[in-house]
């Protein structure tokens, strides 16, 4: 059923904001640190786990693809928001340092698509 799928990615989602807690205590830092990368990680284990097992049937499969469809791009949008208020906050260091890298990014694109591409495939002739 489509609860279970949601049900295994609340599960993540929780065990990893609380391991997320546990890494920012440990460190010093009020907050969350890692929460969703592990709350992501522990899907996919899960994932592994119930599909090793034949625990995973289509109906928990659909709603794992269909929350997951929804939820990362979401936190994306959080995650970006907030650094961004960071960035601001910072001042202007770490508002030029942060269209540096964004622009070096940029630059990078054409050398990083020829990485893995033969000279046929440039030329456009197979």
């Amino acid at each position: 059923m489509k609860i279970y799928g949601v049900a295994v990615l609340v599960f993540c989602f929780l065990i990893g904001k609380y391991l997320g807690g546990i890494l920012a205590g440990l460190i010093g830092i009020s907050g969350d640190v890692g929460g969703v990368g592990f709350a992501m990680l522990l899907l996919m284990f899960a994932n592994g786990f119930l599909k090793r097992f034949n625990w995973y049937e289509v109906q928990t499969k659909s709603g794992v693809l269909f929350w997951s469809s929804m939820y990362i791009p979401v936190i994306v949008a959080m995650a970006a928001t907030r650094n961004v208020h960071a960035a601001l906050d910072g001042g202007w260091t770490a508002l030029m340092v942060g269209v540096m890298v964004t622009l070096v990014g940029f630059l990078l694109v054409p050398l990083l698509s020829k990485i893995g591409t033969t000279k046929e495939d440039a030329d456009g002739t197979i």
